[in-house]
Formats: structure tokens, C-alpha cells, sequence
């Protein structure tokens, strides 16, 4: 199936697989940056600026208070930043801002570095497995001794894996707005006599 083919005009041409994965692979993107730019709002002191309203339009200084110093910018450019004395003298809004932003990136990046192994460690190490049990099954070179199926922990973990993506699938199609959405039917190919008789 050619490429451009997917590039959007026609999708249902597409291979669910790619689309899923084209997905999958926007929503880490996303998750990673949206996860940057949580620390570097953190990091920043632009949490509060100088409203420059009624007299106080022409100043010759701003100020710029963030989650652990305030900034004073002079109109010369000159920048003096001073870090809060005390943590019990901040306000209480100050306060619950510096503590969800310090959990929000480590919850994040743990959410991130799982959902990445998660997808890895729970499909490709059966998939992989399943092909060299295959590949070597049909190999006239192995010998018949060292020759072996499919195991049980192979199934349970594709088994497992389909829970987790049945369970995903059911998460998202619950979310708000994702509702009477009208997806297209797979089909696959069928299988010739042949075929289903290859691996007994």
C-alpha cells in the first residue's frame, strides 16, 4: 500500500496498525513536551507580573513574581531576582502551586517512561518470541530434538495485552465527546486450505 495513501485523504485505505501507531506516537509527543513545559513553567518566575492599569501605566520598573523568586526588571534592563526567604510567608495560593507543580512533573514523567514500557514490554517480547518459536519450527536446519511450540505465557501475555488495550479503547470511547464517532470495519484476509493446515 503506497504512502501516500495515509498522509490523510484517504484513510480508510490506511492500515489501522499505522493510524493507531501515528497516534499513539503524537499522544508520547505531546505527553513529553506538555511535560517540559511543566518544569519550565515551574522554573520560571512570569507566575505574576506588573499590571500596568490606571497609575500605574508609566513605571520604571516591572516586577515578576514566580513559584521561588520575584524579579524586579528596572526600564534600563537591569534584572535583580531574590529568592523567597520564607515558605510559610507565601500566600496559600503560592504555596499549592509550587507543591502541585513540584509532584505534576515527576507523576508526568513516571507516566510517560510506563506508558512507553508498558507498550513495549507487553507486545513485542511475545510477538518476538512467537516468531523465533515459528521461524525455528519450520526451519528444515534445527533438528526435530531441539525444535519447540508456542507456550502458554505467550498467550496469557497477548491475552493480557488485549485486556489492556480493550480496557484503553473502553477509557477513551467513554470520554466526553468521543461518541457517535463512525469508524471503519476491518476485514481480513481469509486464509487458503493450505495455510491452515502449515502448522500442526
Amino acid at each position: 500500500m503506497s504512502h501516500e495513501r495515509c498522509g490523510g485523504h484517504l484513510p480508510d485505505l490506511c492500515p489501522k496498525g499505522a493510524m493507531s501507531a501515528g497516534l499513539q506516537m503524537l499522544g508520547t509527543a505531546l505527553g513529553v513536551l506538555g511535560w517540559l513545559g511543566t518544569i519550565l513553567a515551574c522554573a520560571l518566575p512570569l507566575w505574576r507580573v506588573t499590571a500596568f492599569i490606571g497609575n500605574n501605566i508609566v513605571t520604571a520598573q516591572v516586577v515578576w513574581e514566580g513559584l521561588w523568586m520575584t524579579c524586579v526588571v528596572q526600564s534600563t534592563g537591569q534584572m535583580q531576582c531574590k529568592v523567597y526567604d520564607s515558605m510559610l510567608a507565601l500566600s496559600s495560593d503560592l504555596q499549592a502551586s509550587r507543591a502541585m507543580l513540584v509532584i505534576a512533573p515527576l507523576v508526568g514523567l513516571v507516566a510517560i517512561l510506563a506508558s512507553v514500557a508498558g507498550g513495549i514490554l507487553s507486545l513485542i517480547p511475545p510477538s518476538w518470541m512467537a516468531n523465533a518459536v515459528i521461524s525455528n519450527f519450520y526451519n528444515p536446519l534445527v533438528a526435530q530434538s531441539q525444535k519447540r511450540e508456542l507456550g502458554t505465557a505467550i498467550f496469557i501475555c497477548w491475552g493480557a495485552s488485549v485486556l489492556m488495550v480493550i480496557g484503553g479503547g473502553l477509557l477513551c470511547s467513554s470520554w466526553p465527546g468521543s461518541r457517535g464517532r463512525q469508524t471503519s470495519q476491518y476485514k481480513p484476509a481469509s486464509q487458503t486450505s493450505r495455510e491452515r493446515t502449515a502448522y500442526v
